[in-house]
């Protein structure tokens, strides 16, 4: 008989859905990329990619041996761990760099929390901020970063130099001469602008959409990306408030203050398609661990992260800000909880009204 009753905390609400069953629906969802990513990147993609799956569940394993815990590795959070991992990594990343990331998201992002529900961080990108603070030259500077089947790096050339991705073009070259024209020759300046304005056309956006341009090897394809987000919205997965607020505020605050032309010259296609924003937006920033539960919460979550993405695209270091904005707003999920709890039914709100 006691097998038929469980004694457990609140809420008391069931829904059929599981975490194994949850997690085999993101795998779902990430398929397309996935598949993306092999086609475009090659055999050593694949290999990043079994890689950081392999070293995150076999991490997981020997932490839960070590603590004398169930094992949880059938529920699959520690593949989805993995593939988000590789997704956050460049084509040419060497094996060690999957294999350590992959150790470092579950040992110290997870596990050193007590495991999946209790970690604070989303363990894929602290484990990406951990790799991109200590190895960055391998992660966003490497002069030999690969370039997609059919596709270029960043899709735009200055003066015969290109970069890794047009973020890193636009933030790097084209926007310190636009900012301080008299600074540069005319030819740099008239160049700079052209480049910009390649930025407007149709054929630089269906590269984007398609996975024509250079990236991580999760972030190439838009539209394979947008694919599964599809699935996590027919499926209940996800909280459509996480993605709009987070995707509208960095359109918003894009075009105000990321234009390099001053305020309000933003371009918010190229940020919303650009960089790691569709990845995060969709498949990040709505881990149901690190991000709030309450509804307002959520658009203050996403509204944060927004924010965030694009002060630290303008004014940070890197050329790309999702991993960080939202790891500091997981960081605050709490806080947000707290203050944006829905009143009990019955009781006074503080002050008797």
């Amino acid at each position: 008989m006691s097998e038929f009753l469980k004694v457990s905390s609140s809420p008391h609400f069931y829904t059929g859905e599981s975490v194994p069953s949850i997690m085999k629906g993101v795998l779902i969802s990430l398929a397309p990329a996935t598949l993306g990513a092999v086609y475009f990147f090659g055999w050593h993609a694949a290999m990043l990619i079994v890689l950081s799956i392999g070293s995150a569940v076999a991490a997981e394993a020997l932490c839960q041996r070590l603590r004398k815990v169930p094992r949880s590795i059938d529920d699959y959070s520690a593949v989805v761990t993995g593939l988000l991992l590789a997704f956050n990594l460049p084509a040419n990343a060497p094996w060690w760099l999957a294999v350590l990331g992959g150790v470092f998201a579950i040992v110290v992002a997870k596990e050193v929390f007590g495991g999946i529900g209790f970690n604070v961080w989303n363990p894929a990108l602290a484990a990406r901020a951990f790799l991109l603070a200590s190895f960055p030259t391998i992660m966003i500077s490497s002069p030999d970063y690969p370039v997609p089947r059919g596709g270029t790096l960043s899709g735009l050339t200055l003066d015969g130099v290109t970069q890794a991705t047009p973020l890193q073009l636009i933030k790097n070259t084209v926007a310190p001469i636009l900012q301080n024209p008299s600074a540069f020759s005319p030819r740099e300046v008239q160049n700079a602008h052209a480049v910009l304005a390649q930025t407007g056309q149709w054929e630089f956006y269906r590269n984007l959409l398609l996975g024509n341009m250079g990236g991580v090897l999760g972030e190439t394809s838009a539209i394979l990306l947008l694919i599964g987000a599809v699935y996590l919205f027919v499926r209940k997965y996800i909280d459509w408030r996480v993605p709009l607020g987070y995707i509208g505020t960095v359109a918003l605050a894009a075009w105000v203050f990321a234009g390099p032309e001053g305020y309000f010259t933003g371009n918010p296609l190229l940020h919303v398609l650009s960089g790691g924003l569709i990845l995060g937006a969709f498949f990040m920033a709505t881990d149901m661990v690190t991000s709030p539960v309450t509804r307002k919460g959520k658009w203050v979550f996403a509204v944060g992260c927004g924010l965030l993405t694009v002060l630290i695209r303008v004014k940070g270091g890197y050329p790309e800000g999702v991993s960080y904005a939202i790891l500091l707003m997981n960081t605050a999920t709490p806080l947000i909880d707290a203050y944006t709890r829905p009143r009990v039914y019955g009781a006074e709100a503080a002050g008797g009204k």
